[in-house]
This record gives structure tokens, C-alpha cells and sequence, in this order.
């Protein structure tokens, strides 16, 4: 790999930190101190999560029709993105937020699909489709940074200050890939003949997709609400910022360690992996509340949250190469709609329960159910293809006696 090579991987990095890290995940460390001043329930927090999730959604769905002019149209949702955040510290009132993170939420939609389509398509072309993996360290150095920075930023200039001191930081690392991506040529895609053999709906890919749908769902209550649980913990409230940095270290070199496991394993192995380490991660804090049980916790999520995409994305891509756009943009759709149910439930669950140890285990049970899918999809998808293939060789053996 060149240096032109790793200045557009960086950037296309960069633009993973400014929507995924910052937009979207900064709110999860930012929470409390906006509940402690003005003074919201968990279950309104949750309503801002899930607007910020619809977004997302419609970012995602709609990023799947963009053919032409990508490049373009990505880098004006990262100005409409960074203007989104910068302004949730300056209006203070909570309708204008809702349409804030739902703008925040349509733009990280936009970026997330169109970055890792352009990114994905750039590798392959070069051949260094192996340093793919790499990009999505972009979500994990993005929560570290706001991890790191919100507590800091907080302290002298308020929750408001945050939110401005992070767009202003997102603005930055604007300015760096535009001028690594000055030279980037990204051609219109081509919009693939609907053949049998180019639906996204066939053999595994639907099972697939129903799991990464649960696996949205089942995630994002922990990925919203972990430092504001941690933080109404009295024993560990000092710990609730590190917790968000420790997910964000662990995110960092996972989509690599993933994608080289990727290459010496098959990948739903890799999966059922993933998926049973982060459901250990998210019930971990039901049964132990110490400090090392809760920064374990942190660890196993960080570790997986971003792997599971990585590889999920990757397997995807495998399947079907010459549609990286359409592929990436249908499994961030249903992503994102499992995202948008899980807040509010995870919402109303603390509210009925008045302990957010129900929410958790529902989210346990939920990425859970999303591996039986998998599993299932494979076992039956395998069989449909070994009764295929044994009348493929029946009716050969029939008409050559």
C-alpha cells in the first residue's frame, strides 16, 4: 500500500470518526450531564436516541439509490452533519433537538453507506481489499475521542460547550480528507440487472440480514445508555466517562483483528465468536456491578459491536462483489430500524421495571436470538443446497446411463 493508497483509507477513516464516533455514539457519554441540567427522564432520552436511529435509517435506505456523484454527495452531508452537532449546543429546546439528531442520524446514514461503498470499491480495484477492515477502526477512535474529550470539554465549558467543542473537532477532520481525497476519482455505479442471480434476496443473504436486524436492536440499547447506567451506579459513577474510552480502544484495532480472522476461518464462525462474546458483554453488568465486571463489560462490547459489522459487511460484500452500494445500504437499513425500536423499548423497560437490568437482559436475549437466526438460516440454506446438488447429479446420472 502507497501513501496515496493509505491518505484515501485515512480519510475515508476520518469521515467513520465524524459520523459514527462523534455524531452519533458522543451522545452516549454527553447524556447525563444533559439529564442532570435539564433534567429529562431516561425514557425521553431514549426518543432522542430512536430520532437520531430514523435518521440514520432513512440515511441508510436512501444511500442505496445514490449512483452518481457520490463522492459530492457525501462530503456535503458531512457539512450538513458537523452543522447538526454544532447546533445542539446552542438551542436548547427539545423539539429542535428531536429534528437536530434526525438530521444528524439521516447525514451518519449517508456517510457510513457511502464511505464504506466508495472505500470498499477503491480497495478492491487496487487490490487491497485485505486493509478493508481498517476503515471501520473509524467508529472505534471516534468513541475513544469522545470518550476522552467530552469529560474534559465538560468540565470547563458544560454539556453545550461538548457539543460545540466536538463539531468544531469534526470540522477538522473535514478539512484533512477533503484535501487527502482531492485526487479521488470515484466513478457512477452501474445499477445491476435484477437477474436471479444478482438478488440480494436469495440464499443466505436474507438470513443474514434478519440477524444483523436483531443484532441492531439488541446492541444500541447498551451502545446508548451504558455510561448513563454506569453514571446512576454511586459506587461507579467515577468510572461511567472511562468506560466509554475502554469501548472505544477495544473498537479500534477489532475490525482489522476481525477481518484478518475473516481470512483463516469461515466467517459465521467468526460470527457465533462475536455474537456469544458480546451478549457476555452486555448481561455482564446484571449479575456483577464492580469496577473491573463494568470496564470487562465495556471491553467485550467494544470489541464486538464493530466487528460484527466489519465481518457482517465483509461476508455480504463476498457474496455478492458487484454490488457493494446495495448490499452495504439494505443491511444499514435494517440496522438501523432495529435501532430505532431498541431506545424506546430499553425506555420503557426501565420505566415498568425502574432498573435498567431488564433492559440489558432483553438486549442479551435479542443479539442472542439474532445468532439462532443465523445459525438456522445457514443449517437450512446448506441442506436446500445438498438436495439441489443431489438432484443436479441424479438427473445427470439419467440422461448418461
Amino acid at each position: 500500500m502507497n501513501r496515496h493508497h493509505m491518505g484515501v483509507l485515512f480519510g475515508g477513516v476520518l469521515l467513520l470518526v465524524v459520523a459514527m464516533g462523534i455524531s452519533r455514539f458522543a451522545f452516549t457519554p454527553i447524556l447525563p450531564y444533559m439529564r442532570e441540567d435539564v433534567g429529562f427522564s431516561f425514557k425521553v432520552a431514549g426518543f432522542l436516541a430512536s430520532s437520531n436511529y430514523i435518521g440514520y435509517f432513512i440515511g441508510a435506505l436512501w444511500a442505496g439509490f445514490i449512483y452518481r456523484q457520490k463522492k459530492n454527495f457525501l462530503l456535503w452531508s458531512v457539512v450538513l452533519n458537523i452543522i447538526s452537532v454544532v447546533l445542539m449546543g446552542i438551542i436548547e429546546i427539545y423539539s429542535v433537538w428531536l429534528v437536530l439528531r434526525l438530521v444528524a442520524g439521516i447525514t451518519g446514514g449517508l456517510i457510513f453507506v457511502l464511505t464504506s461503498s466508495i472505500i470498499m470499491d477503491y480497495l478492491a480495484k487496487q487490490l487491497l481489499t485485505k486493509w478493508s477492515g481498517y476503515l471501520f477502526s473509524g467508529i472505534g477512535l471516534g468513541i475513544a475521542i469522545s470518550g476522552l474529550f467530552v469529560p474534559v470539554i465538560e468540565i470547563r465549558f458544560a454539556w453545550q460547550g461538548t457539543w460545540i467543542g466536538l463539531g468544531i473537532l469534526s470540522a477538522l477532520f473535514f478539512v484533512i480528507t477533503f484535501i487527502l481525497w482531492r485526487n479521488l476519482q470515484v466513478q457512477d455505479s452501474v445499477k445491476v440487472v435484477n437477474t436471479s442471480e444478482a438478488k440480494l434476496s436469495r440464499g443466505f443473504m436474507p438470513w443474514l440480514i434478519a440477524a444483523y436486524g436483531l443484532e441492531g436492536l439488541g446492541y444500541i440499547i447498551t451502545g446508548t445508555f451504558l455510561v448513563d447506567i454506569i453514571h446512576n451506579i454511586p459506587s461507579l459513577q467515577a468510572y461511567s466517562s472511562y468506560s466509554w474510552v475502554i469501548v472505544g480502544v477495544a473498537a479500534i484495532p477489532s475490525a482489522p483483528v476481525w477481518t484478518v480472522l475473516l481470512e483463516k476461518f469461515s466467517a459465521i464462525k467468526i460470527l457465533f465468536v462475536a455474537y456469544i462474546l458480546q451478549v457476555l458483554g452486555i448481561l455482564l453488568p446484571v449479575f456483577s456491578q464492580t469496577v473491573w465486571s463494568v470496564l470487562l463489560s465495556s471491553f467485550l462490547f467494544g470489541l464486538t459491536f464493530v466487528g460484527i459489522v466489519t465481518l457482517t459487511t465483509a461476508y455480504a460484500r463476498q457474496l455478492f462483489p458487484t454490488q457493494s452500494g446495495p448490499v452495504v445500504s439494505l443491511l444499514t437499513t435494517f440496522y438501523a430500524f432495529g435501532q430505532i425500536i431498541g431506545p424506546m423499548i430499553a425506555g420503557q423497560l426501565v420505566v415498568i421495571y425502574s432498573s435498567y437490568k431488564a433492559a440489558l437482559i432483553f438486549a442479551g436475549g435479542i443479539v442472542l436470538l439474532g445468532l439462532l437466526v443465523m445459525l438456522s438460516g445457514k443449517w437450512i440454506v446448506m441442506k436446500q443446497q445438498e438436495k439441489i446438488a443431489k438432484l443436479n447429479v441424479q438427473s445427470t446420472g439419467a440422461r448418461h446411463p
